[in-house]
């Protein structure tokens, strides 16, 4: 007799559905699990021995097979752990047979019976509503799971809350939705005191998620700007939040089955490797790129990354998803972020400065700014040059736009993007239009086209560099809550393409 339970296996964001097969047979007693498991599914038969005895549940002096199919699909994680008891429970009779098999689940058992929450129940969540089947999984990851309205989740503190769930004495109460959780804190656009100019470039950029590059030197508020770019970006969607979090379950990132409607504010270190940067390691994690799905990567001090980490930047921004390829797994992330990035002038940041710049100026700050490439820097939109804020500025009175009053702008613009791409495949705001969109709802009037062909004649745009222009013109339009793109659009998005010319 062959018993049968449900899990899943994670290959990036996707869970398969993985059938445990449970095989009681006469023989010399041993337990083994076969099915292309890794080292901690493996050690699975440890645990659920130890967690069964726990219970007085001895078991047979047989031969056990635990089979988990398909058998060429890799099986990683200690996840494994409950559904393989659940098929044990199910060959022994002792709970059962098709209550079994109208679960998925997943979850770590110790050592006492207790069940330890796992990464991933989100997207398994998924997996068992599309099967119509049932989610059972440790009672601290069913709040997050409980998101799927479609899926029935039963939360479980220990195996035998499990058997007597299964038997019907005690059954389970169906798992709740965690709290929608909302960002505490107190920075505001109102804080930044000066910088005007750069204040539009992130309103523009916060409008249509468009790349946003800062130079200037050190102190001139860069990082301050960046880290209030989060206080005027609309909060994630429906849909979008749970593209994001279903990344953040995947990683373990969700905070006891929350799910967060603010946008992903992601700020890696320099030092960061490429594996923590675009994703990798023994099972393929996502990296910070793929965290930063539907919100924003800053990346602060940008020539001080890795030139082969910045060059790896290059494909994900064009296309909004990532292959993470190893020898023994093939996984794609999406990655759709806004890059937000900061460099001083030079490495000692005081070029700009005749009294404390070195005698190596300006050869030392197209030493340092060199490490950018010119094909990543032509993927970004907005390039601007941020000057030092003179004593005289920080004395005056915080007086400007509060960031409440900026965020409306920019969720009216959303807004209207929403409207205007509520049939397009794949497109939601202004930085993804593309080809045939591209011409239909970025085409400037006559005098603004004129304009654009003559710069790019000047100035040498790349097609690409061309195309970014219109894009950020029909943002800067969309601000305006005006349907044509006129030339003063069309000259504020160059100016900010231009600006920069000479020192990247």
């Amino acid at each position: 007799m062959v018993a049968r339970a449900y899990t899943v296996a994670f290959e990036g964001v996707e869970a398969h559905q993985v059938e445990v097969q449970c095989s009681v047979t006469a023989g010399l007693p041993a337990f083994s699990i076969v099915g292309l498991p890794d080292k901690a599914v493996s050690e699975a038969r440890d645990r659920v021995r130890a967690a069964l005895n726990s219970m007085a549940i001895a078991l047979p002096s047989k031969r056990i097979t635990i089979n988990l199919s398909p058998a060429d699909l890799p099986k990683e994680g200690s996840h494994f752990d409950l559904p393989v008891a659940v098929a044990l429970l199910a060959a022994l009779q002792i709970i059962p047979e098709d209550a079994a098999e109208a679960t998925v689940s997943l979850g770590e058992l110790s050592l006492d019976g207790t069940l330890v929450s796992v990464s991933g129940a989100l997207p398994a969540a998924m997996t068992a509503a599309t099967g119509h089947r049932t989610l059972l999984c440790p009672e601290e990851s069913g709040a997050e799971a409980a998101w799927v309205g479609d899926a029935q989740v039963i939360g479980a503190k220990s195996l035998a809350d499990v058997v007597r769930h299964f038997t019907g004495q005690s059954p389970l109460p169906a798992a709740q939705p965690g709290e929608i959780t909302t960002a505490t804190g107190h920075k505001d656009l109102r804080d930044v005191k000066g910088q005007e100019r750069a204040k539009r470039a992130l309103e523009i950029a916060a409008a249509g998620n468009h790349h946003f590059f800062m130079l200037g030197s050190p102190g001139s508020g860069k990082s301050m700007l960046a880290a209030r770019l989060a206080t005027i970006l609309p909060p994630l969607s429906p849909q979008e939040a749970l593209e994001t979090s279903m990344i953040h379950s995947v990683a373990g990132l969700l905070d006891q089955g929350g799910i967060s409607r603010n946008r992903p504010f992601r700020e890696p270190h320099h030092t960061a490797s490429m594996a923590a940067i675009v994703g990798g390691g023994r099972r393929a994690q996502p990296g910070e790129i793929s965290l930063a799905h539907n919100g924003v990567l800053f990346l602060d001090e940008l020539p001080e990354f890795s030139r082969a980490v910045l060059e790896t930047l290059r494909q994900p921004i064009e296309t909004g998803d990532v292959m993470v390829a190893r020898a023994n797994a093939h996984v794609r992330y999406p990655c759709r972020f806004m890059l937000i990035a900061a460099a001083n002038p030079c490495r000692c940041g005081d070029m700009y400065d005749p009294a404390k710049a070195c005698s190596r100026a300006p050869n030392c700050g197209e030493d340092y700014l060199g490490k950018i490439s010119g094909p990543l820097m032509d993927r970004i939109d907005l390039r601007l040059e941020v000057p030092p804020v003179g004593f005289r500025d920080l004395d005056l009175p915080a007086d400007g736009e509060t960031s409440a009053t900026v965020a409306a702008r920019v969720q009216k613009a959303r807004d209207l993007q929403t409207v205007r791409y509520a049939e397009a495949d794949g497109i939601r705001v202004n930085a993804d239009i593309h080809g045939a969109t591209l011409e239909d709802v970025a085409a400037p009037d006559a005098e603004g086209r004129a304009f654009l062909l003559k710069v790019a004649e000047k100035f040498g745009l790349s097609a690409r560099g061309y195309h970014r222009v219109l894009r950020v013109a029909r943002t800067i339009a969309d601000l305006e809550a005006s349907r044509d793109i006129r030339k003063p659009h069309v000259a504020e998005a160059v100016s900010f393409r231009l600006q920069m010319t000479k020192e990247v």
